[in-house]
C-alpha cells in the first residue's frame, strides 16, 4: 500500500503535470503568508534560488500537519532578474512593464520543490531554468498582451511558455517541467525511492 501524496498547492499547471504523470494525489493549499516569509529572509544572503526552497519546504511542511503519515509536496517559483525577485502583475499595465523589464535579458526562474512527512521536511530540490527574452518593441508587446489576455497575469513573468508565451524567446536553458514551475524528473525519482509510487 502506498502512502497518500498530497500536493500543497491548487496551481492548475501543477495538477495537470502531476496527474499526467499517473499519480494519484490529493490537494490542500498551504496556509502560509509567502511575503512574510520573503521579508525574513531579507538581508540574510539567501539568494532567489534559496527564496524558492526555503518556500517549498515552508508549504510542505505547513501542509503536512494536516495529513499525517501522507507525503506532502510543496513547490515555489521565483523569478530572479540578477539579484533581483519580482512577484506577479498585479494588472496589465504592470505586465507591459515586466515585459519591457525583461526585454532582450536573461531571468531565471528558480524551482524548488520539496516533500514533508509530519511537518518535516525529508526532501527538497532546486532547479533553474535560464530564460533568454528577443528585444521586443513596445508595440510588439501590446500586441502580445492583447492576444495573452488576463492570462499574462498568471505568471510571475508575464507570460506562459505553452502558449503565446513562447514566442518573446529566443533561448531557453531548462526542461519545460521547470519552467513550469515543478521539477517532475527529480520529485518522480524521489516518489519512487520513497516507495509512493511503483518503480
Amino acid at each position: 500500500m502506498y502512502k497518500p501524496v498530497i500536493l500543497a498547492s491548487q496551481s492548475p499547471i501543477r495538477k495537470t503535470l502531476l496527474a499526467g504523470a499517473g499519480i494519484e494525489f490529493a490537494t490542500d493549499s498551504a496556509r502560509i503568508d509567502e511575503r512574510a516569509v520573503e521579508s525574513a529572509l531579507a538581508g540574510s544572503g539567501a539568494t532567489p534560488a534559496d527564496l524558492a526552497e526555503v518556500l517549498a519546504v515552508a508549504k510542505a511542511e505547513e501542509t503536512s500537519l494536516r495529513h499525517p503519515g501522507a507525503l506532502v509536496i510543496g513547490c515555489d517559483q521565483t523569478l530572479s532578474l540578477g539579484d533581483e525577485v519580482l512577484h506577479k502583475c498585479p494588472d496589465m499595465e504592470a505586465a507591459r512593464r515586466r515585459l519591457l523589464q525583461l526585454s532582450g535579458k536573461t531571468h531565471e526562474l528558480n524551482s524548488a520543490v520539496a516533500i514533508a512527512v509530519d511537518g518535516d521536511a525529508v526532501w527538497r530540490q532546486t532547479v533553474i531554468a535560464r530564460m533568454t527574452m528577443r528585444s521586443l518593441s513596445p508595440a510588439f508587446i501590446g500586441r502580445h498582451l492583447d492576444a495573452a489576455g488576463e492570462k499574462a497575469l498568471g505568471s510571475v513573468g508575464a507570460y506562459q511558455i505553452e502558449g503565446e508565451g513562447i514566442n518573446l524567446f529566443e533561448a531557453i536553458d531548462g526542461d519545460f517541467f521547470t519552467i513550469a514551475g515543478l521539477p517532475l524528473l527529480p520529485l518522480l525519482a524521489e516518489l519512487r525511492r520513497l516507495g509512493a509510487i511503483d518503480g
